[in-house]
């Protein structure tokens, strides 16, 4: 397994560490993974989600990742705050995006404090904010909106109300990106909320839920565009994407790259996939099984930071 960090695998993250943690019903409307949680629970779902996040991010880093690790103490009612991939994104070159986001409260989720840490840390050549589309109805939820392929320069992206197309034409012309869109269903035909729930991108694999992609013709386009880019297709069933084992996320560790994702979707996965996995990445399973609850899984956690440090 190669050493070599990788364009596709960051070897920092930013994360959020969440204090009054709910799913939120909000988003509940177009995010069929998302569970109601109930009203007596609340405290406990908060605390044990508090503990997942600590626990993941203590993983991470033993990993030889960087977390930078943000608290959120729920003063601004931001019950998403858990998954900042959504809000913000990063891009070699210097370049930071702050996205439109389809429900109010996760606008909220929107913080200086970690776009002042990125110009401290990194190297920031300007931000890009595309945030004031809100008003005007038109939205990108950033990487769970997208699936970036940051070699190849292509960006995934499943039709949905939080992925408009014109905020979409506007990000792929300013970062240098080729939009490919294309429709996905569920089993009760409705489509999948955020396109990183269906696949990831990583540096010799992706793994893609190709059978929720109804125009056939198209599944096999995007099929066709992963392999001319060297990498290696492996398909997900509809059971195991709503086991979240599409929301995962190559990183850079110490000793080689790793895929972060969680222990559920890690279960989900036949021995030959993860032994195709870990030819080119080690599985690192992380156990989230409270934050899951919202809908999102340890990709949707992470905001990977495609940044050079300052030294």
């Amino acid at each position: 397994m190669s050493t070599l960090t990788s364009i596709q695998a960051p070897a920092a993250v930013v994360m959020v560490r969440p204090h009054r943690f709910t799913p939120n019903p909000e988003t509940a409307i177009d995010n069929a993974f998302q569970q109601p949680a109930a009203r007596e629970a609340a405290l406990r779902i908060a605390q044990a989600a508090h503990a997942e996040v600590t626990a993941a991010a203590d993983l991470l880093e033993a990993e030889g990742v960087r977390v930078h690790l943000f608290e959120d103490h729920g003063e601004r009612d931001t019950p998403d705050s858990v998954f900042p991939n959504n809000w913000f994104s990063t891009h070699p070159g210097g370049h930071v995006a702050l996205y439109p986001m389809h429900s109010p409260s996760r606008r909220r989720e929107r913080r200086s404090d970690v776009i002042e840490m990125l110009k401290t840390r990194y190297r920031v050549q300007d931000v890009i904010d595309y945030s004031g589309l809100e008003p005007d109805g038109l939205f990108l939820e950033g990487t769970g909106a997208m699936v970036l392929d940051h070699v190849a320069r292509v960006a995934y992206t499943a039709r949905s109300n939080r992925a408009d197309a014109v905020a979409l034409e506007r990000f792929c012309t300013h970062f240098g990106f080729e939009p490919l869109v294309f429709d996905t269903a569920d089993a009760q035909g409705r489509p999948i909320y955020h396109t990183n729930v269906l696949m990831c991108i990583a540096t010799r694999f992706a793994l893609v839920g190709l059978d929720l992609i109804p125009d056939r013709r198209r599944a096999a386009e995007l099929q066709a565009r992963l392999e001319e880019s060297g990498r290696e297709v492996i398909a997900l069933s509809a059971a195991q994407i709503e086991n979240f084992a599409g929301n995962a996320l190559e990183l850079s560790g110490r000793e080689g790259r790793l895929l972060a994702l969680s222990q559920r979707a890690h279960d989900s996965l036949s021995p030959a996939q993860r032994a195709l996995i870990a030819q080119s990445a080690r599985l690192l399973p992380l156990a989230v099984p409270t934050l899951e609850m919202a809908g999102g899984s340890v990709r949707c956690m992470l905001a990977g930071i495609h940044l050079a440090p300052r030294r």
